[in-house]
């Protein structure tokens, strides 16, 4: 204004004070006019763009109260390449996740067909022996018929197996919590592997000799736990070897740690060893038993006592699964 009057002055000494106050009101009310189209066209122009941007980007619906989020005062530019780059950021994790998800479904079913074939293809085979003939031999029909049997009791292990992940997973699952001597159950556990153990010449043992150590959590549960740890170590330890179970307690916690001297596992499998079906390629075979699930369902079994469990191993020296239990008061 000042520079407009400075010019006005110069220019046309001759006008009168009352023009130039009517000039410079003139330019004045041209330049605020001005400067007002000019920002809310700009206002507008920018709006409009990031409404566009923001309602590709934003997994809520977009309101129309929501211009006034967009302010000039802010550097709106900079926020939405934020939110932008955010918003990259979790569509590239969506993505990664369901890439791994997809990944896991294919190997998952994968591995069941795997699991059944060898039952139904075996129960397939005794009954096409006995329809060509071996019926009517006393010395066969019987023989296959059990081993039908067999097939078919490892098909039915399986599903149940299945179908208690599927519980677990989905929280169908009461826990009946008890204080009990998990010393106590252990004991039982290794009467009830005695047969295996022996015939394996597998020594199952304690640390030291510990005095009655409490806890809380659902008995039966934590059975089927220790049962299949050590039942696993038997199958995958070696000849004259020793598996080893310790308690310790600290504050309101007591860690549960099952030690053997087997085969061992490698590093990078370890990650894996949990998942359903999932068998270390050296251990990988059925003439042991199982449904491939036990492992998958101690974890689930931890996780619903909202506990941990863990695994660390090295080849040819042996492995150590520890998992944690709430502490009994007794």
């Amino acid at each position: 204004m000042f520079l407009v009057a400075f010019i006005l002055f110069f220019l046309f000494e001759n006008l009168k004070v009352s023009e130039i106050l009517q000039a410079l009101i003139y330019a004045g009310i041209v330049t605020i006019v001005s400067f007002l189209v000019y920002y809310f066209l700009i206002k507008l122009f920018i709006t409009e763009k990031l409404k566009i941007l923001y309602r590709s980007i934003r997994k809520g619906k977009f309101t129309d109260n929501s211009n006034s989020t967009f302010s000039l005062q802010e550097d709106v530019i900079h926020k939405a390449e934020l939110e932008t780059k955010r918003w990259t950021e979790e569509r590239s994790k969506e993505i990664s996740k369901l890439k791994e998800q997809e990944q896991f479904r294919r190997e998952f079913l994968g591995n069941l067909a795997h699991e059944l074939k060898t039952p139904v293809f075996s129960i397939q085979g005794y009954i096409l022996t006995l329809l060509d003939g071996g019926l009517e031999d006393e010395t066969v029909n019987r023989l296959f018929l059990e081993k039908a049997s067999k097939a078919t009791e490892r098909m039915t292990m399986i599903l149940n197996d299945l179908d208690k992940i599927t519980k677990m997973e989905a929280d169908r699952i009461d826990l009946d919590y008890k204080v009990f001597d998990i010393k106590e159950l252990v004991e039982d556990v290794f009467e009830s592997l005695e047969t295996s153990a022996t015939r394996k010449k597998v020594k199952l043992k304690f640390v030291k000799n510990f005095d009655s150590v409490f806890v809380r959590a659902d008995r039966n549960k934590i059975n089927q736990v220790i049962f299949n740890l050590l039942n696993n170590s038997i199958s995958y330890g070696n000849e004259n070897g020793t598996t080893e179970v310790r308690f310790y307690t600290m504050n309101d916690i007591v860690t549960v740690e099952i030690s053997d001297n087997g085969i061992g596992i490698d590093e990078e499998e370890l990650p894996r060893l949990f998942e359903r079906f999932y068998r270390v390629e050296k251990s990988r075979n059925r003439t042991d038993g199982g449904s491939g699930l036990g492992l998958s369902i101690v974890k689930h079994i931890i996780e619903l006592h909202k506990q941990t469990i863990s695994v660390r191993s090295t080849v040819g020296v042996g492995s150590t699964f520890t998992f944690s239990l709430d502490k009994g008061k007794k």
